[in-house]
């Protein structure tokens, strides 16, 4: 990382206010939902956050994957060091986000829309499962213009790595790909979160962090020559597809709970793994937003120059930190990392 350089590290997804609450069997039949998945809200699901709020006692976080990442990234580094882009209403939702991001050192650069409400995702908390079902409102409309108005292009060219989460290639693939250009062109990192396996079916290009469930839904849509269950040699082979900035190795990491962690890096035969750092039971929270956490301590370590093995290591440490929390949320006072 640059010396006193500002924000370097620069994040695009889903603004969403979580309503996150204690559920159980009936309440995920009730809406169709699996205890521990990520989708996109149908109609069928409109009624749920009311639900939550009014008959489950729900808590309000701020959320969304990468903004999570974000302020976990911006947890570690030093101050003013993460923007955050993407679409959210003008309503008391949004000043809640704005609240918390605030309280977490984050700048934020959304595009505002006073017509539509700030996205929600209800947290079905299940024992140590969670369940997601996202109505993006707002983040659904981020458009490229956003991206290219002149003074958040100066935060794109200003920045070094680009972190995008996966939800968003639902919303705006242009400015995904238009990061993505930029990174090439200039020989920046691009970061890249599979984040749900749902994102299979529309992103056709090779990720960068997924989860074991992500990992074989990518193996099985794009019909990888491994079996869909073979972990080690899916990371093997989407490291070695085609890329265009060939001055840097592709690396792709796969995270699996509580599992040891998969590397596989673009050219070398051996597929690394690395155990988690593990915690007793009792000491978990809530999971929710544990793969966030994972990311913003992995884009941590990269940003500021780490070996790809502490940065994992960083990555585990918070993820760690914020399963003791309730929701997507790391400790105060601020615990300071030591390998």
């Amino acid at each position: 990382m640059a010396a006193n350089k500002e924000f370097t590290l620069l994040c695009l997804e889903n603004p969403l206010l979580d309503i996150q609450a204690q559920g159980n069997e009936a309440l995920l039949e009730k809406y169709g939902l699996k205890a521990n998945d990520a989708i996109l809200a149908e109609e069928k699901h409109k009624p749920l956050y009311e639900d939550l709020l009014t008959n489950y006692d729900a808590k309000l976080i701020a959320g969304g994957a990468a903004q999570n990442t974000a302020r976990g990234a911006q947890y570690i580094l030093p101050p003013n060091s993460v923007v955050y882009l993407g679409g959210a209403g003008d309503d008391k939702y949004a000043a809640i986000l704005h609240d918390a991001v605030k309280a977490a050192g984050l700048r934020v650069e959304y595009r505002v829309n006073p017509k539509i409400p700030t996205g929600r995702c209800g947290a079905i908390i299940t024992g140590h499962n969670r369940s997601l079902c996202t109505d993006l409102g707002a983040a659904n409309h981020y458009d490229l213009d956003h991206l290219k108005r002149d003074d958040i292009w100066k935060l794109v060219k200003n920045a070094d790595f680009y972190y995008v989460g996966g939800f968003h290639f639902t919303v705006c693939p242009p400015a995904i790909m238009t990061l993505g250009e930029e990174a090439a062109a200039n020989n920046k990192v691009f970061v890249v979160n599979m984040s749900a396996p749902f994102i299979a079916q529309f992103f056709k290009g090779p990720p960068g962090r997924v989860g074991q469930s992500e990992a074989e839904a990518y193996a099985t849509s794009h019909n990888l020559s491994c079996a869909p269950t073979d972990v080690a040699a899916i990371a093997k082979e989407i490291a070695n597809l085609p890329k265009a900035n060939e001055k840097r190795k592709r690396v792709v990491v796969i995270t699996q709970g509580t599992e040891p962690t998969v590397i596989a890096i673009q050219g070398e035969a051996e597929v690394k793994s690395f155990p988690v750092h593990a915690i007793a039971k009792e000491k978990i929270t809530d999971t929710n937003g544990a793969g966030d956490a994972f990311a913003g301590g992995l884009v941590a370590g990269l940003v500021k120059g780490e070996s790809l093995e502490k940065s994992v290591d960083m990555g585990q440490w918070l993820a760690s930190l914020s399963i003791q929390e309730l929701g997507p949320s790391y400790p105060h006072p601020k615990q300071t990392y030591s390998a």
